[in-house]
């Protein structure tokens, strides 16, 4: 396979040390570059947002590091030699941006730190006791309070999920609901066959219909059942990014992607610092940005705060 490696050089003064998923090792002398081997499922730009924010997030932390970037394009088969190649350079922390590249990493280098980002949850690591992360996930609190702010007077959540993968974030869910003044109508969708009868369960029974982050659920096959029955039955439909809201749903809550790289990077240096990666409890976004799809609105006539329609990252018309 051709080696596709960006070197480049941050040069700043030097705060790193290295650590090992299975203890501490030696700090490098203070002359020493760290180098650092980063893996990128894909090639889409909040990869390369989040890249940059990384570099950035070092380079201001005093970080003097040599990164290696090794580009999957979305291809598993490019893993393998990319971590290879990390290993022959003797890299002292590898950065995963995705899931492929995380999971093919803590498969493949379990002797080597991990610090993944741009991956939905933390069960990307396995548990696997040299990797920390930064999700994508937000919490559902952080979820509901928006909703609160963009709909006040929206009191009826709808969702529809696979239990087997969103059992636990709905009964989260559930409780944050609860504790907020909400009522959560959660359906069960088992296989693509159910999901008719589950949003024609929720007609009278939701005022505003939450996506999850759920594969059977929510695709590229559903999305215009959903949006269709939020539009025919005037409930508004939150979805998962501004994807999703310009194709119709009302709203999205998205992230700041070179954000998430800073956080990462942040992470790194604890690491190298010495920290065991499996004590840095996982990290979600710490900036809310936010899509909103006025033309929907009008549709299902309602109205947004001019100063919530000014503060959106993107507004489509």
């Amino acid at each position: 396979m051709r080696r596709h490696v960006l070197r480049e050089r941050l040069a700043v003064a030097v705060v790193a040390a290295a650590a090992a998923a299975a203890g501490t090792v030696a700090p490098p002398a203070a002359s020493t570059e760290v180098r650092v081997a980063a893996l990128v499922s894909q090639d889409a730009g909040p990869y390369q947002e989040a890249l940059a924010g990384f570099r950035s997030s070092l380079e201001r932390q005093g970080v003097k590091a040599t990164i290696d970037v090794y580009p999957l394009h979305g291809d598993v088969a490019n893993a393998a030699p990319a971590l290879e190649h990390a290993r022959q350079d003797h890299a002292r922390l590898l950065f995963t941006l995705g899931s492929l590249a995380t999971q093919a990493a803590v498969r493949q280098a379990p002797d080597t730190p991990i610090v993944a980002g741009m991956i939905l949850s933390a069960e990307d690591l396995g548990k696997a006791p040299n990797a920390a992360c930064v999700v994508l996930e937000f919490p559902v609190e952080t979820e509901f309070r928006w909703l609160q702010r963009l709909l006040p007077g929206q009191k009826n959540i709808g969702v529809l999920f696979n239990p087997s993968e969103n059992q636990g974030r709905v009964a989260a869910a559930e409780k944050a609901a609860r504790s907020l003044g909400l009522t959560l109508n959660a359906r069960k969708v088992d296989s693509p066959k159910d999901l008719p009868d589950a949003l024609d369960s929720l007609t009278n029974r939701a005022d505003v219909l939450w996506g999850l982050a759920d594969q059977v659920v929510l695709n590229p096959k559903t999305v215009q059942s959903i949006l269709l029955f939020s539009l025919r039955n005037r409930i508004p439909f939150v979805g998962l990014s501004s994807t999703w809201v310009k194709a119709g749903a009302l709203y999205a809550l998205d992230r700041d992607y070179g954000d998430i790289g800073a956080q990462c990077g942040e992470l790194a240096v604890k690491v190298l610092q010495g920290a065991p990666p499996a004590s840095l409890s996982p990290a979600g976004p710490r900036k809310v940005v936010y899509a909103i799809n006025m033309k929907t609105a009008r549709l299902l006539k309602l109205e947004i705060q001019d100063s919530l329609v000014q503060g959106a990252q993107a507004v489509f018309n």
